[in-house]
């Protein structure tokens, strides 16, 4: 873990304007600075940064929190990802907490020497295609022949591997990399009789990345015609490099999969690089491996809706029903795209324009179910048998669905679809969700129309305790070391902070918070209490905990701070909450205790109703609700309420 003292470190040293400036147009708006926000499209900038308060917020998305939270939610990157790459912006040395073995460091070793090496490649592939001649003459003229601007070929670090046996293995020993870490990272073959060979000689190269963008392998095509050779090569498994957990294209498309909240998934390196150029940005490949759950998890983290873009090859459809199952189970809204016969995602790319491309995508994706079907109808023509099994199947991808309004849904669109009773199609999902121990909707025949009424069905309420104490922390972290004047039970007036008096209010009512979370918090404020500490959002926003963080982040941001050039221009007078903090304690604490009277008297009625709570007993607990309801008629009364 990150030391609480390299996290402090980067707190007081990391400037929020200057990292969110990295990333965004700013203009100075008075005491704070504003611009365009980065997570959707917008023409008039709504996207504040206070350099004051070190914290930003997007009134457009909603978002908003400190430097760090800013890295998460645009890179997504985790709380220490983005810390570590504070720390390295700002030149500033991590420590670590806890002592590790000799093994652990030893591991952590060799794996960023596999990130060192791995870099250090790419730079040497990008610098053989740009400026040796066999790059220009046969790497650089291949990719421009294919289409791809300079712009594009930048973008992704495209490159090329000399045609010589040994060109890279003997670059890199000269540059001091151990033949044992070259053979690591599968960029150079050694044989026992001491011959060797690059792995990727004579072939324009693909670097594959990480989601926060550090090169882990590697993809090569060959330029030859020779059937003998594969026509792809990549980097082989590695402490650093899983093919299964990463996404081509996915380190360049994050941000444009943010802002359109989709991603495009197709298959092949360059099908995304057309796409890409062809202004389509959200698009990224699975690099013609079978789907897996890690890189459909990997897109999860950025957006529920994904398009899957196949050709017509019959083979690679069929096949793409396994990873169209797989998505569905991680709940995303799944749309399939084919294309007409002849084209690839590639070749389709070229053809059209942006608009002409996008619009072929929204009049021409379809949902699963249509596409599950139109391909199976196919293959069942009139026969009935094979038209059951292929219901069969559709239920079966339905039955993988964990939300029950998804499922209902996509079983009317069967039923409409195949013309079959939709009580028919809720038996077989029964008897599909009971072999994976799920429960089922019952389908029940009422006035001749079938309604689906769930087993477990729960009425929502709104829990107004959670309310209550979601504005009970947020006052903590916005202002729990503001200074208040409250009056006492003799109507006199004295000073405390906001957290002083929630703590006491607590104490001496004995009250808890019904949310553990919150409950959580409240207690690391008791205890940064008792060491003299008032923990307001500034200490919560610092924490490894990413919950806590992101909860402080989020509370610190005031709804209410708008640009003072809008307010003016709108003639709005807005008053700040800080300028009615001590009433809003007042007022918050006192609704708390009406809610935790109001609970305790519920609860004490229920008591009175049962068979061992009779005579002297039952009078005894009607005596303490009437007593409570007197504490709720005086709370009822400082709230100017009237029961």
């Amino acid at each position: 873990m990150i030391s609480k003292n390299t996290i402090d470190t980067i707190f007081n040293t990391a400037r929020v304007e200057e990292v969110i400036g990295d990333f965004v147009q700013l203009k100075r708006a008075g005491s704070s600075l504003k611009g365009l926000s980065p997570f959707s499209e917008e023409k008039s900038p709504s996207f504040m940064v206070s350099p004051v308060k070190q914290i930003w917020k997007d009134f457009s998305s909603g978002k908003g929190g400190n430097v760090v939270t800013f890295l998460m939610e645009l890179e997504q990157f985790s709380y220490p990802e983005a810390l570590r790459w504070l720390a390295k912006r700002y030149n500033i040395e991590i420590e670590e907490e806890g002592e590790r073995s000799e093994q652990e460091l030893e591991n952590e070793k060799a794996r960023e020497s596999l990130f060192i090496l791995t870099e250090f490649a790419k730079k040497y592939f990008i610098d053989q295609l740009h400026n040796s001649e066999e790059g220009q003459n046969i790497g650089l003229s291949y990719f421009k022949e294919r289409g791809y601007t300079q712009e594009t070929i930048k973008k992704f670090e495209l490159g090329y591997s000399p045609a010589s046996w040994t060109a890279f293995a003997d670059y890199a020993e000269g540059k001091g990399y151990s033949p044992k870490l070259l053979e690591q990272a599968g960029l150079v073959n050694y044989r026992e009789d001491g011959r060797k060979s690059d792995k990727f000689r004579e072939r324009v190269i693909f670097p594959i990345y990480s989601y926060s963008g550090r090169a882990l392998g590697f993809g090569g095509r060959t330029l030859r015609n020779d059937k003998n050779i594969a026509k792809y090569l990549n980097s082989p498994e590695t402490e650093i490099y899983h093919k299964s957990k990463t996404l081509y294209g996915l380190f360049q498309a994050k941000q444009a999969i943010l802002k359109n909240d989709a991603c495009i998934l197709v298959e092949g390196y360059t099908d995304v690089l057309s796409l890409h150029q062809s202004g389509i940005e959200h698009a990224v490949a699975s690099s013609g491996t079978a789907l897996t759950k890690e890189q459909i998890r990997l897109i999860k983290r950025l957006t529920n809706n994904i398009t899957l873009i196949y050709d017509g090859d019959a083979a690679g459809i069929k096949a793409s029903f396994r990873g169209i199952d797989l998505i569905l189970e991680q709940e995303l809204n799944i749309k399939i795209l084919l294309l007409p016969d002849g084209d690839d995602p590639d070749t389709f790319a070229k053809k059209l324009s942006t608009t002409e491309i996008k619009a072929y995508l929204e009049e021409n994706a379809t949902d699963f179910i249509s596409f599950k079907a139109n391909v199976l109808l196919k293959e069942a023509k009139n026969d009935p048998v094979k038209k059951a099994e292929l219901i069969r199947e559709m239920i079966q991808s339905i039955a993988l669905i964990p939300n029950i309004i998804q499922r209902e849904l996509y079983v009317m669109e069967t039923s409409r679809i195949m013309d079959i009773r939709e009580e028919v199609l809720y038996k077989e999902l029964a008897q599909q969700l009971n072999k994976g121990g799920s429960t089922v909707e019952k389908p029940v025949q009422k006035s001749g129309e079938l309604t689906v009424v769930p087993t477990d069905y729960r009425k929502e309420v709104v829990d107004q305790y959670q309310l209550i104490e979601e504005e009970i922390i947020r006052l903590i972290m916005q202002h729990g070391d503001v200074i208040v004047s409250l009056r006492d039970e003799n109507d006199e007036l004295y000073e405390t902070t906001v957290i002083d008096e929630i703590l006491r209010q607590f104490e001496d009512n004995e009250l808890r918070m019904s949310n553990p979370f919150y409950q959580k918090i409240l207690d690391e404020v008791v205890v940064g209490y008792a060491q003299d500490e008032l923990r307001t959002g500034d200490f919560f926003s610092k924490l490894m905990d990413e919950k806590m963080t992101s909860t402080a982040t989020e509370m610190m941001i005031d709804p209410y701070s708008i640009s003072e050039n809008w307010k003016l221009k709108q003639g709005i007078n807005t008053k700040r909450i800080e300028d009615s903090i001590s009433k809003d304690v007042f007022d918050i604490l006192l609704r708390f205790k009406y809610l935790h009277v109001d609970k305790a008297i519920i609860k004490i009625l229920e008591l009175t109703k049962g068979p061992d709570f009779a005579g002297e007993v039952r009078q005894e607990l009607i005596q303490e609700v009437m007593e409570l309801t007197k504490i709720k008629i005086v709370l009822n009364k400082y709230l100017n309420r009237v029961i």
